[in-house]
């Protein structure tokens, strides 16, 4: 993140009136952080029910892709820095007021913890797996034992990961888009749906995927009721919440946001989903691939016009 000091000169893109300093890497590592979010909890949970057999892409199969996906979004991360070699800053000092600081050590547990995780069922997913040393093996079997421990933390974690994304941004109280307690939730819920989202791509039972259906749908509800109390809590705030909240009703974001967030990302999957589980239409990868794009544009999007809005008229 690169802060600019204005000397001089009116108009300048991007600079003046609006300073935008996050470029893409930022949304992208809200996504990927609030995706893992999803597929980690639901992962844990079902496990944790002993619902592993009859959901084995939920539970086995996708922790496989948290650390990588969560990997390349603390990269994406890594690159906004503008001051990359001081990175190891973040875990020097523990500061409770920071939600930056908070995130860290989040992410400083979750992100070792999707490895054993994702190790503790590889070889339920490869029935070849061998692993090339012993100790390896015996690690694995160690770590297997405390699976269930583990589990309970990963659920922990996984919430407090996928809240994080949203507090990140609302803490920046000088700018009014972001300044709303709904965002934390708000990407919470999106982000446990884009993990179903991602589940149903990959899983090929059909019993498993009604029932990802059934729970997308139901996520997708309480995502479109966090977006009309976000809105409304703007439209009953202040003048310049109320100006914040003009952004996407008439606004610059009014199209991307309407169309390609809340139509296209949400209640078209949800409708699709719907009648795929009433059997009216046959049962496609549409609706996942909507949400998880629905997901990425709604971060993009919220981003960008939290640094549009200010605190001036």
């Amino acid at each position: 993140m690169r802060e600019v000091t204005i000397t001089s000169g009116r108009d300048m893109h991007l600079i003046d009136p609006a300073l935008t300093i996050w470029g893409w890497e930022i949304p992208v590592y809200l996504f990927l952080g609030g995706l893992v979010a999803g597929i980690l909890f639901f992962s844990a949970l079902y496990y944790l029910r002993g619902k592993a057999d009859e959901m084995p892409t939920v539970v086995r199969v996708t922790p496989l892709l948290a650390p990588v996906l969560l990997g390349l979004g603390l990269f994406a991360l890594f690159l906004d820095l503008e001051y990359k070699l001081h990175v190891f800053r973040f875990y020097t000092n523990i500061r409770l007021e920071s939600p930056m600081s908070w995130g860290s050590w989040t992410l400083a547990v979750i992100f070792p913890l999707s490895v054993v995780w994702a190790l503790i069922h590889i070889e339920q997913v490869f029935s070849g797996w061998r692993w090339p040393y012993r100790w390896m093996a015996q690690a694995v079997e160690m770590a297997r034992q405390y699976a269930r421990p583990i589990a309970w933390v990963l659920i922990i974690y996984a919430v407090i990961l996928g809240m994080y994304t949203g507090i990140l941004l609302s803490a920046f109280n000088a700018r009014p888009v972001w300044n709303s307690a709904i965002l934390g939730p708000l990407f919470l819920v999106s982000g446990l749906s884009t993990g179903v989202a991602l589940n149903l791509l990959i899983s090929k039972s059909e019993a498993e995927k009604h029932l990802l259906s059934r729970i997308d749908i139901m996520a997708i509800a309480v995502e479109l009721f966090l977006i009309i109390h976000l809105f409304m809590g703007f439209l009953a705030s202040t003048q310049i919440h109320i100006e914040a909240a003009g952004l996407f009703l008439g606004g610059p974001y009014t199209a991307g946001f309407w169309i390609f967030v809340v139509a296209l990302g949400l209640v078209i999957p949800a409708l699709l989903e719907f009648l795929e589980l009433k059997g009216r239409v046959l049962a496609t990868r549409i609706p996942a691939l909507l949400v998880l794009a629905g997901g990425l544009i709604l971060r993009f999007i919220i981003v960008d016009a939290g640094q549009m809005s200010h605190w001036t008229f």
